[in-house]
């Protein structure tokens, strides 16, 4: 085992970032001064971050938990009763898609979820890897009063959309210098990403915005970043949409290519904190044994749990509204309107019913709703092409797909394994423009999506190929 301590390993007690930069710069210098180890100070962060008050006078970790209690939700009557619930001794069955493809962590991570006593039924998608709680293209049923903050995610509703023209892609091949302008004028990703003037948008007319005082707080972020992007695999590139069969789900176009412009990003801070503040609140209130300790639900019937259900929703509107920000001022600066529009969540909770008809929370963590007839995107990486489905409504996977190839490696992994200059040569070879990005997310690093695809033919059917060409992604740093 690594003797340095990480944030994954620190998120699971702290959700707040500032709280782990400072738990891990202090964790390096304990362990270099071999002062601790770091089975210890992972065992000493559980219990700080569970009960603050007990450290406030301690010389070296005071300062961590003067923070952590500043930093925690003021729980009243019933809520501050924690209640604490075993695990199943066996995991409930779940479906696994392209399980030849899925590492044993990943499935041993989805077998823990499938312990708990509010979990109904589950399914893994052919790009699943680990995640925090339910596995990155994991998908949860659990009992209708159960929502799991960290089953959904910290980028709550990260969304896919699809602007397509009735202009030829070899307009845009032709032009690529200005297409390039046009992605480097009209986008915003990660720390740059915010707006000196709060945009016009419908979505400020909603009225949730004033439902609790934890939203209203939040406002003033969510208007900085409104029409902008986030960082890691969040993009937005200018591409050729290839239809494969006339059908009224795409406007009936005919089969040919077309210019295309495809989106990928979420509720930016807004969602995070939102994450991150009813996460904290599930895990106070939730026992859990420590291996699941970051799948503590909310109940649907008590405060924290319907606020959060309505704070999810409303990031939902924002996120949804981020992209067609974007996606409207690429149609201004084109000055032609899009013929088709599509688009889809991937981080989200849904009031479903199961086949039994049995009401239940879905949880889809990188997961895109595959119910009969529902259109969806799922890409690839910056170079490989994506696809436009059409859900076949499967049982088994719990109407769901993949939302991506899925990641082959960790960040840290591709940051070892491969170079910028092998980056650079895929993309001239694969003729992609890069704006930003990062060896973190090199094509290289994900599945191969033809493989995806084929272990998902029971899930959703192709419609469309989205091949990407100008690409833009956050700043490397």
């Amino acid at each position: 085992m690594s003797k340095r301590l990480n944030n994954n390993e620190l998120k699971i007690f702290f959700y707040e970032k500032d709280l782990q930069e400072n738990a891990g710069k202090l964790g390096k210098k304990l362990i270099q001064s071999k002062q601790y180890s770091k089975e210890k100070l992972l065992e000493i962060f559980k219990n700080l971050s569970e009960n603050p008050e007990n450290y406030l006078n301690d010389t070296i970790f005071g300062r961590i938990a003067a923070i952590c209690q500043e930093n925690q939700p003021k729980l009243e009557g019933n809520e501050a009763q924690i209640r604490n619930f075993n695990l199943r001794e066996k995991p409930l069955d779940f479906a696994i898609f392209g399980a030849e493809n899925i590492d044993a962590n990943t499935l041993r991570q989805m077998e823990t979820v499938m312990k708990l006593p509010v979990s109904l039924a589950g399914a893994l998608m052919p790009d699943a890897h680990v995640g925090y709680g339910l596995p990155i293209g994991g998908v949860l049923a659990t009992s209708p009063n159960a929502i799991i903050p960290y089953a959904v995610g910290v980028d709550i509703a990260c969304r896919m959309s699809l602007s397509v023209w009735d202009i030829s892609a070899d307009f845009m091949t032709q032009r690529k210098p200005e297409f390039k302008k046009y992605l480097q004028e009209n986008t915003h990703f990660g720390l740059e990403g915010k707006v000196s003037v709060t945009l016009e948008d419908e979505v400020w007319e909603n009225k949730d915005w004033n439902a609790t005082g934890f939203i209203r707080s939040l406002r003033t972020k969510a208007q900085t970043q409104i029409g902008s992007s986030g960082t890691g695999n969040h993009f937005v590139e200018w591409g050729i949409l290839e239809i494969l069969e006339v059908t009224e789900d795409l406007g009936n176009l005919p089969i040919g290519n077309y210019l295309a412009l495809l989106s990928h990003s979420g509720s930016r801070g807004f969602g995070a904190n939102i994450a991150e503040y009813y996460s904290k609140i599930a895990t106070q209130t939730t026992g859990l044994p420590r291996e699941a300790q970051h799948l503590a639900w909310l109940d649907m019937s008590s405060d924290a749990g319907s606020e959060y259900f309505l704070s999810m929703n409303l990031a939902g509107e924002y996120a949804k509204a981020n992209h067609e920000q974007i996606h409207r001022k690429m149609a201004k600066t084109l000055g032609e309107k899009p013929i088709l529009n599509i688009e889809n969540h991937h981080n989200f909770a849904w009031k479903e019913f199961l086949a039994d008809g049995s009401e239940a929370i879905v949880h889809r963590k990188g997961a895109t709703p595959a119910a009969k007839g529902v259109l969806g995107i799922i890409p690839a990486s910056m170079t490989d092409t994506g696809f436009v489905v059409r859900g076949k409504g499967a049982v088994l996977g719990l109407n769901s797909a993949s939302h991506g190839a899925g990641r082959a490696m960790s960040r840290s992994k591709a940051l070892q394994t491969f170079t910028m200059s092998e980056l650079k040569k895929k993309l001239s070879n694969e003729g992609v423009t890069l704006i930003g990005g990062g060896i973190d997310e090199a094509p290289m690093v994900y599945k191969d999506i033809e493989t995806v695809m084929k272990a998902q033919t029971d899930l959703v059917e192709i419609l469309a190929k989205f091949t990407p060409k100008i690409v833009r992604m956050a700043e490397d740093k």
